[in-house]
């Protein structure tokens, strides 16, 4: 188990089993589960918690209501991850993106990764699952919005695709692409966005063993809402540099263009750190809300993750470089 694991606080029982994510296919028979009720349990935009594998029909959620980050923070529920989304290829309301993501295919699902790398590749998500071996991490997310979940998301680190790639010398940054379907994503059809969502790392951020490619969640698949097939996560960023349905990963010299940056560069730039000292140019950072509760709490720098990537950001000014 890697060191950091550890310093997260997260406990070896809370790692999933590896053999549990072999495969998809395999991880719905270990789950003791039909693969249309489970396709169903990852869609559905009115599934209430009581519909959720419970510790008799899945070990991987055992408990999964009594676990925390490792702040002692409670996961939120299933129905809050799932019912309130920022996804903007559906539509820019919350509510309605697991709506109209209920139709959106994530199977079969392929990740091409190219570039300033000495060995290109493309990838089945069954091939990632296979390799990579995902397992169980709680990470708080933390919306440029003000708002916060707690989240269990099923993942590996992207320090290992990029190693198996071997980045070459001058790749400095990555740079990530979300799929294209209009005919599946409407949000996609708004000619005010740039589309294809992009988004980038500096490639130190990206070896980071926090930063995480998201196969699954709460034990299972990953919700198409929640950005199925594979998504990005990077825990000490504003939620918005997740980027979601990744199928390009390239390795690039110079840093890249990002959506939000492109629209907006003076409200969301490109490192888009946690930064309670950073306000928002409408509004304060310094609290944030979690969903499913009325109060606020302050907000952490780096969302709390400040051990762990404070050292990225040695000598730099954060807000010049928001």
């Amino acid at each position: 188990m890697p060191e950091n694991y550890h310093s997260l606080g997260i406990k070896s029982s809370e790692i999933t089993p590896k053999q549990a994510y072999l495969s998809r296919r395999d991880f719905m028979k270990a789950a003791g589960l039909a693969a249309g009720a489970l396709t169903l349990a990852a869609c559905a935009p009115s599934l209430m918690p009581a519909a959720l594998p419970t510790a008799t029909s899945s070990p991987a959620s055992a408990a999964i209501g009594q676990k925390t980050d490792e702040l002692g923070s409670k996961v939120n529920s299933f129905n809050d991850i799932t019912n309130y989304n920022n996804y903007y290829e559906f539509t820019e309301d919350k509510a309605g993106v697991a709506p109209l993501a209920a139709g959106f295919k994530t199977s079969p699902w392929e990740v091409e990764v190219y570039g300033l790398v000495n060995n290109p590749m493309k990838y089945s998500l069954d091939d990632l699952i296979k390799k990579f071996q995902p397992a169980e991490r709680i990470y708080r997310l933390r919306c440029v919005e003000a708002w916060s979940m707690v989240i269990p998301w099923v993942g590996f680190p992207l320090s290992k695709l990029l190693k198996e790639v071997d980045p070459k010398a001058e790749a400095k940054y990555v740079r990530f692409e979300t799929i294209t379907r209009p005919s599946e994503m409407p949000g996609e059809k708004n000619n005010l966005y740039p589309w294809p969502y992009q988004e980038g790392l500096r490639i130190d951020e990206a070896m980071n063993d926090l930063t995480l490619l998201a196969t699954g969640m709460y034990g299972g698949e990953l919700p198409a809402q929640n950005g199925g097939g594979m998504r990005l996560v990077v825990p000490w960023k504003y939620g918005f540099k997740s980027i979601k349905a990744v199928i390009k990963i390239e390795l690039v010299t110079t840093q890249p263009t990002t959506m939000w940056s492109t629209i907006a560069p003076n409200e969301y730039g490109f490192y888009s750190n946690v930064n309670p000292q950073v306000d928002h140019p409408r509004w304060s950072q310094s609290t944030e809300r979690r969903i499913g509760e009325l109060s606020r709490q302050p907000t952490l720098m780096f969302n709390g993750y400040e051990k762990q990537v404070a050292a990225l950001y040695t000598g730099m000014d954060l807000k010049a470089n928001y």
